[in-house]
């Protein structure tokens, strides 16, 4: 992983984690140990799917640039789904309390995706490689006309 992803990336964590942090503190006040498990999960599951899919779309956009918007967009997707799929398995459970979890990973998700863009807009990502011009300039500039 770059320096670049590896900011990315922690500029939408620690957020998240701290929003998480909130939530547990909030929810261990207001109705006890199973909305602070709630909580957790929710931080964790964000967290979790959310960072997957940040490394995953990296990847994808230094092996195959052509396919990063087409990614982007099934990846978030299947990031929705991935979620639902949860949400659905546990919406009866009593393991944990399901209106704090869906709060919490309401909350951690909109935090993610708002740190996530403004890390976007904040890095200094070059959309030029200057290596790939400097060789190009020094292949052509020796050759004869």
């Amino acid at each position: 992983m770059q320096s670049n992803d590896a900011r990315l990336l922690l500029h939408a964590v620690v957020p998240t984690l701290a929003l998480g942090a909130i939530a547990v503190a909030v929810s261990a006040v207001a109705a006890g140990g199973t909305a602070v498990l709630g909580a957790v999960l929710g931080t964790v599951l964000v967290v979790l799917v959310m960072g997957a899919g940040l490394v995953v779309l990296q990847q994808t956009a230094k092996k195959l640039p052509q396919l990063f918007q087409m990614m982007g967009l099934l990846l978030y997707t299947v990031q929705i789904l991935l979620v639902a799929v949860f949400v659905i398995a546990f919406k009866d459970t009593t393991l944990f309390d399901t209106k704090v979890f869906a709060f919490t990973l309401l909350g951690a998700t909109l935090v993610w995706i708002a740190a996530q863009t403004r890390g976007h807009m904040k890095a200094k990502i070059l959309y030029v490689n200057p290596d790939s011009a400097e060789t190009k300039n020094a292949e052509t500039a020796g050759s004869p006309t």
